[in-house]
């Protein structure tokens, strides 16, 4: 479990690693990963948008930026939470992942950006 606290708002990433046989043959390697957004501020907040960055140990970068996450843009009542799974295909066997969530106020329609704690996704037989 990773987790990071910004303003507040504490993001909570766990990873799984999900094996399928045809895949692991063409060299790609999905893990699954869920996500949970506590709000610990007095403020209701709205996810607004997601920005992600993705290395694999191959050397391999990429970005992925986008409105909400999964389709959504929830929001988040004062001490309440929220949360959502989601995937990475990877073409190595070692990755990881970190960005940022783009956030809004809605007391006082201020935005703002919240840290996604940089999570390492490891095929389990690396670990030997």
């Amino acid at each position: 479990m990773f987790s990071e606290l910004t303003d507040n708002i504490k993001v909570i990433v766990e990873t799984a690693f999900k094996p399928n046989p045809n895949r692991l043959q063409g060299g790609e390697f999905i893990f699954a990963y869920r996500v949970t957004i506590e709000n610990y501020s007095e403020h209701r907040i709205q996810l607004l948008r997601r920005h992600w960055f993705i290395a694999e140990c191959s050397g391999l970068k990429r970005e992925v930026e986008g409105i909400g996450v999964v389709g959504e843009q929830p929001i988040i009542e004062a001490s309440d939470f929220h949360q959502y799974m989601s995937y990475c295909n990877l073409n190595s066997e070692i990755g990881k992942m970190y960005g940022y969530f783009t956030m809004l106020r809605h007391t006082d329609g201020q935005q703002f950006k919240i840290k996604i704690p940089e999570f390492r996704m490891i095929v389990p037989y690396r670990l030997n």
